[in-house]
């Protein structure tokens, strides 16, 4: 259906295009605020036009869904769609940091056929075609099997006092990037608790879903993409045997915290 050794040479470009103007490698960068507290930066709009033109002409009957787009709602009548995210892990981009990666998503019928991240200040490049298994630097990847959700590896710069069960490992701002590594066993939950886009996960959870993690939103309900409002409330990504547990446990925090706020 795409021309797949193609598809990765224009993600790899497009994560060139970033390397040369990130921070961390030296170079000076243009930054401004979105909107109060949400930055972008003159490579977040660079990679996105890039990868508009070059995703367009590969596949150009695909419809469009970019964090630097504006949205345009004929996507819905699309039979394919690209979920995009230029530059997943901005604030880590623009501080020099290298947990950030690009985002490149196929969708079909509201689900991923074929989702990449390429992280050029990691040296990573991760790979997954649905029913057929998900891949980072050419390494096949298995997914956490962890069984118990005390003990559990989350991604995290600090715990709360709800989440002290839990070990915290190292942290990239990028959630795709912390999605990924539930699907490279270097952690065993990631779990939000706020609106989010799609652009941010398509790609990873195609990624972690075939590593064989379990997924879903912090209902425990499945993620469709390309939806009319292109959002979902929280993603939980863990292995299968701590899903529904730490479903319930997000629970568990979110009445805490609505009994604290209305005390």
């Amino acid at each position: 259906m795409i021309d797949e050794v193609a598809l990765a040479e224009i993600v790899r470009e497009a994560g060139r295009i970033a390397f040369a103007q990130w921070p961390g490698a030296g170079h000076d960068l243009e930054v401004w605020n979105k909107t109060p507290g949400h930055p972008v930066c003159a490579a977040d709009i660079a990679v996105d036009r890039f990868l508009k033109r070059e995703l367009s002409g590969l596949m150009p009957a695909a419809a469009w869904l970019s964090e630097e787009t504006v949205d345009d709602p004929a996507r819905l009548n699309g039979d394919c769609v690209w979920v995009v995210d230029p530059i997943d892990g901005t604030r880590d981009f623009i501080r020099g940091r290298s947990g950030w990666a690009v985002s490149v998503a196929l969708v079909r019928a509201g689900r991923p056929l074929i989702g990449l991240l390429h992280a050029p200040a990691r040296d990573e490049e991760w790979l997954a075609v649905a029913g057929r298994g998900a891949w980072r630097n050419g390494a096949r990847l298995t997914a956490s099997s962890r069984g118990t959700l005390a003990g559990a590896r989350v991604p995290s710069t600090s715990l709360a006092t709800a989440d002290r069960i839990f070990a915290s490992v190292a942290q990239p701002n990028s959630i795709a990037l912390r999605i990924g590594m539930v699907a490279a066993n270097e952690a065993d939950l990631v779990a939000t608790m706020r609106w989010g886009h799609e652009w941010d996960i398509a790609a990873a959870t195609l990624v972690a879903r075939e590593a064989g993690a379990e997924i879903g939103d912090s209902f425990g309900r499945p993620l469709l993409f390309n939806q009319r409002d292109p959002r979902a409330f929280g993603v939980v990504v863990s292995s299968p045997a701590i899903f529904d547990p730490a479903v319930k446990h997000i629970a568990e925090r979110v009445k805490i915290e609505a009994a604290r706020a209305a005390a």
